[in-house]
């Protein structure tokens, strides 16, 4: 069947009053947009723009998708059940109650959160609650017309390329209209085949983050000025909650950031790596003369930091900078206090600074390198637990801005990313240390190291064409001995073959000369295509430079 004809369909099938509609109003090119595919269903779940068709988030593709999944766990367990949780992001609750319904009317149990929360609550609560999967809707850090679908293992970390595959099998088998088991919500509510999570689990899951600390009994300043934003998402309860627990007694909320709001009206990307989105609350730090400025994104995975620099100027720090300062502090305080385990073990990705594993070798700590995706980091964790050996992880961290230090969840989480980052800078401060002049420290120890993220956005199905197209183009035309700002290519990791152990991944890494790389990817939740350069130099200044000539010889190749 053509899109035409699937849209015809719809237009026949769907009766949703909002989504009738935007059907009426689409043109030619949107009818296309719309339906030219079904949105692509992998590891990550789904991912798209809220609309009508079947390259779009909606109540139909969202039911399907649910529908799929139940068959599969039902195949693989007598009386599955299933956690659900939704973030602030428009239509998040409606999603979540159609997929609860949908689960229902299938034979699988639901335990879902009464409220809004963050991601890693579903993860914890998955395993907590002994569950078959968990399901979050949620599109993390994107703007507010995308919305989202993730879907945990048993585990609680996200499902492997395997269950993917065999869950969109599933799900292809299926008719959007005929096959799906519409159940009603209210009912099942009623019968209990649909069970809210009770506040016990949200309140054992705070405490786990707490058992996270590494004081170890030495004092840490707790009364110094911190400005928070949950960027109008799912953190303010559980990260305020905790902070206040935990004596933190001068924490300020940006109050236009403070409730949950899916238009975002503040900060369009609510994305703490992007400057626009920490710009209020780097006014009210500047206001309240406060010393730290935190910002979780809308489902509370990602944690950003701003800090003042020599000059008492507010500066944000990349996700490498508040991995690294994560990473030493962690390891000097287990070094300090006798509580390194036997094979401590630190997760990143590949395309995370490798400043981190010259900081963790100090330590006597080993470095595991994975793909991109948190995912990868929890697989991790979950194969050291099989082996008896979780408690050898320590911390993991990813470029964007996500941070774990402990097994207790298999996703990045902004509650204990903050919590962390907030000991981290009381202990420096009782110190009379700040977090810049710490990151400086290390910078004179380890040399100077810049990572940055260049995205370029291909919309719609030629854009989907064109990245394919340029990532071939990088395989052919670029090799070793390619001059990329001067330095030359050196080595070629190619990972969509497998390498080292990795599932296979449409990645490129290019080694250069003086411990410098570049990283080409699509992303797997935006139509972007994404580059990742890392420079070493002896200075700032310098990398900057370098980093400048990459940037825009990059830039023409993929224009």
């Amino acid at each position: 069947m053509n899109y035409k004809e699937e849209y015809s369909r719809w237009l026949e099938k769907v009766t949703d009053t909002e989504l009738l509609q935007a059907l009426r109003e689409m043109d030619d090119k949107a009818v296309e947009d719309a339906f030219y595919r079904d949105l692509a269903f992998g590891t990550g779940g789904l991912r798209g723009v809220l609309g009508a068709g079947t390259n779009r988030m909606n109540v139909y593709t969202v039911a399907k998708a649910s529908q799929g999944l139940a068959n599969y766990l039902k195949t693989h367990a007598a009386a599955p059940t299933v956690v659900i949780g939704y973030d602030s992001r428009l239509k998040s609750d409606v999603f979540a109650k159609t997929a609860a319904a949908v689960f229902a009317a299938s034979g699988v149990g639901v335990r879902l959160w009464p409220r809004l929360n963050p991601v890693p609550t579903v993860s914890f609560a998955t395993r907590y609650l002994g569950a078959d999967a968990g399901v979050m809707v949620t599109a993390s850090h994107n703007p507010s017309k995308y919305n989202g679908y993730k879907v945990y293992g048993a585990d609680g970390c996200q499902i492997t390329s395997q269950a993917a595959s065999e869950v969109l099998g599933e799900i292809e088998k299926l008719d959007i209209f005929a096959d799906v088991n519409r159940g009603d919500f209210d009912a099942s509510l009623e019968n209990g085949t649909i069970q809210y999570i009770p506040d016990e689990v949200l309140t054992a899951f705070l405490e786990a983050v707490k058992g996270q600390s590494v004081l170890f009994g030495e004092e840490a300043g707790r009364d110094a000025a911190i400005v928070y934003s949950p960027l109008n998402g799912t953190g303010y309860v559980p990260v305020t909650r905790i902070l206040a627990e935990c004596g933190y007694r001068n924490v300020t909320v940006v109050e236009e950031q403070r409730l949950p709001d899916g238009h975002f009206p503040t900060c369009p990307y609510p994305n703490p790596e992007i400057r626009e989105a920490m710009a209020l609350g780097m006014e009210y730090a500047r206001r309240c003369n406060a010393d730290l400025l935190l910002a979780t994104d809308p489902d509370c995975d990602r944690v950003g930091i701003a800090v003042k620099d020599d000059k008492g100027e507010f500066t944000l720090l990349s996700g490498n900078e508040t991995g690294l300062l994560l990473l030493d502090y962690i390891c000097s305080q287990r070094k300090k206090h006798g509580k390194m385990p036997a094979d401590p073990v630190m997760v990143k990705t590949i395309v995370t600074l490798d400043l981190a594993e010259r900081i963790a070798a100090d330590y006597g700590v080993r470095t595991l390198n994975v793909l991109t995706g948190f995912k990868y980091i929890g697989e991790q964790i979950g194969l050291l637990e099989s082996r008896g050996k979780a408690d050898s992880y320590i911390f993991g961290f990813e470029e964007s801005y996500g941070y774990l230090s402990g097994s207790y969840v298999r996703d990045k989480d902004g509650v204990d990313g903050a919590f962390l980052i907030c000991e981290m800078f009381g202990y420096y401060a009782a110190r009379g240390i700040s977090l810049w002049e710490k990151l400086s420290q290390l910078y004179q120890k380890y040399g100077y190291c810049l990572n940055t993220l260049h995205s370029y956005e291909f919309d719609g199905s030629a854009g989907f064409r064109k990245m394919q197209a340029l990532m071939a183009s990088f395989r052919t035309d670029v090799t070793v001995g390619t001059t990329l700002g001067g330095k030359k290519v050196q080595k070629v990791l190619d990972y969509s073959a497998g390498l080292d152990g990795l599932p296979k991944a449409d990645v490129l890494k290019y080694l250069l000369e003086g411990n410098c790389s570049v990283v080409v990817r699509p992303s797997g939740t935006e139509p972007k295509l994404k580059t990742y350069i890392s420079v070493c130099a002896s200075t700032r200044e310098e990398a900057q430079t370098l980093e400048a000539e990459i940037a825009k010889q990059l830039d023409h190749l993929l224009r």
